[in-house]
């Protein structure tokens, strides 16, 4: 059962919000699969529009600085506007983005495209997560709809990359923008009609202005530090400068909103052991999970030689596995099982199927290794996605539903800078090492110098899936130390930390019904 409001002051439950879920889905599916749907294109995008090898990366790193920097902001933006609001201005914005993307003829346009798509997007990402948090209060109902939201939040960066490859061989890579334009204006239109927020959860509070210049330039630091340190490695002065105005900003901040009235991020967002739980295990797994994306992607297509729709398709059982794992196996047990039940043992499964692909060799087959790895990851992450999602916003204030929602898609978008450059810098060096190791053969040239060259490649992936497997199983660790809520409609467990109950209390003064302790 739910924990309700006194009766006569507890809400109806939406009628339209199976339909509304629809429409969250497909806009959180666009966003989810544009971090990685123009990565394929890009070599394409790059030669039409006389990009420099030097400015490529921005047409990556624009979106994510954008992205990552604005969603504390966007997620207080709506809660004080108010998340359909919030929505619809963010999918009219991202769809008007995409379309200058599409058409942009020059580096200047694209870049500016493609920041603008991120800042949409960080106002978007949380509204839409939010909606689901005040919409669905019944424990069976939020399990079910955090299960598709889950599988789509874990699955849509591997369909990015099946529809960036179909798109960029059969069509254009302008068509990897165009895309998002019926799926913005559908989702925009049946949100505005159809999602009816509930009343009483708007944060009327004023908005803290040093906590959102704070936490912007941090976190914009940090993630450009991570994408900085990629290309021009982690001892660069102008990397490390980053990390440490990172470090001072992002204190300051912490500093600030223990200081203000009316906080940008409440820190009781932070604190509570459950929810701090789930940032961080999610932070790390995405960390092992975006540097798999992208060694699969140049092992499948450089070593093996696959087209660019071939490895999209290659990625079809991990997105079966995520929706197995959310669907059928996190929805189902999450009104029966605690989370960290879910989230600890899904996250070790992931690190088996992890630790299967540290066995890859150039010659490796892939029904007989990749695809149940990837079955495994699959499963894994779709069984713990889905209770992380639907705990990141549990117990909180619905007045910071918003801000909450912000913090979990902060964590992910943090951690996949960050798995990108650490990951590749692993990979780098255990590349090189080894072509040091074989220079003789590597020198040799014909088809002996390209195997070494090959080989060497695939050593530094396998390298860099060791340090990924270590990091699932810091995640299982920590969701299994920090995560101690019951099961939804189960017994309380009190947080050690104290700070539930201070929810709790928020919770009952605005008569919304949430999930138990």
């Amino acid at each position: 059962m739910s924990k309700t409001a006194p009766p006569g002051l507890l809400q109806k439950a939406d009628p339209s919000r199976w339909k509304a879920l629809v429409f969250i889905a497909l806009a959180q599916l666009m966003v989810v699969l544009d971090a990685t749907i123009v990565n394929i294109a890009l070599p394409s995008a790059q030669h039409d529009l006389g990009i420099s090898d030097g400015n490529r990366q921005w047409v990556i790193t624009a979106y994510a600085l954008a992205f990552g920097g604005l969603l504390l902001f966007g997620g207080r933006i709506a809660d004080k506007w108010g998340r359909k609001r919030a929505f619809v201005i963010g999918l009219i914005g991202f769809a008007a983005a995409s379309a200058l993307g599409g058409a942009a003829q020059g580096e200047a346009a694209m870049l500016g495209a493609r920041a603008l798509q991120g800042a949409f997007g960080a106002l978007l990402a949380p509204a839409a997560l939010s909606l689901l948090a005040v919409m669905f209060t019944d424990a069976k109902e939020r399990a079910k709809a955090f299960g598709i939201y889950g599988a789509i939040a874990g699955g849509g960066g591997a369909v990015g990359l099946i529809l960036g490859g179909v798109l960029t061989e059969y069509l254009n890579w302008r068509w990897t923008f165009f895309v998002n334009i019926p799926f913005a204006v559908v989702a925009a239109v049946g949100a505005y009609l159809v999602i009816r927020e509930p009343a009483g959860t708007r944060n009327r509070a004023p908005l803290d202005v040093p906590g959102v210049i704070l936490s912007t330039l941090g976190l914009v630091a940090l993630v450009y530090g991570f994408t900085r340190a990629e290309s021009e490695g982690w001892s660069d002065p102008v990397t490390v400068g980053l990390f440490i105005a990172s470090a001072v900003l992002l204190a300051a901040f912490v500093l600030t909103e223990s200081l203000v009235r009316s906080p940008l991020l409440p820190l009781r967002v932070l604190l509570e052991r459950n929810r701090g739980g789930v940032y961080l295990s999610l932070g790390l797994a995405v960390i092992a999970m975006f540097g798999l994306f992208l060694f699969l992607t140049y092992y499948l297509q450089v070593v093996k030689g696959y087209s660019p729709v071939k490895t999209g398709f290659a990625f079809l059982p991990m997105i079966a596995g995520m929706i197995t794992g959310s669907t059928q196996i996190g929805a189902r047990l999450m009104t029966r099982v605690p989370p960290r039940l879910l989230m600890g043992p899904g996250f070790l499964i992931a690190a088996v199927g992890m630790l299967m692909l540290t066995q890859l060799e150039v010659g490796s087959s892939y029904p007989a290794l990749i695809l149940p790895a990837q079955l495994l990851l699959g499963l894994g992450m779709g069984t713990a996605f889905m209770p992380a999602m639907s705990l990141s916003t549990h117990g909180v204030n619905p007045a910071d539903a918003g801000v909450a929602s912000a913090m979990v898609n902060t964590s992910q978008q943090v951690g996949g800078a960050i798995g990108t450059a650490l990951l590749n810098t692993i990979a780098a060096s255990a590349t090189t090492a080894y072509l040091t190791s074989h220079a003789t053969e590597a020198a040799a040239g014909g088809a002996a110098g390209r195997l070494v060259q090959a080989q060497a490649m695939v050593e530094g992936y396998t390298a860099a899936i060791w340090w990924a497997v270590g990091i699932l199983a810091a995640s299982a660790a920590i969701a299994f130390a920090l995560i101690n809520t019951g099961r939804p409609g189960g017994p309380a467990v009190k947080a050690g930390s104290g700070q539930g109950s201070a929810d709790d209390e928020a919770e009952a003064e605005i008569k919304i019904p949430v999930i138990a302790h």
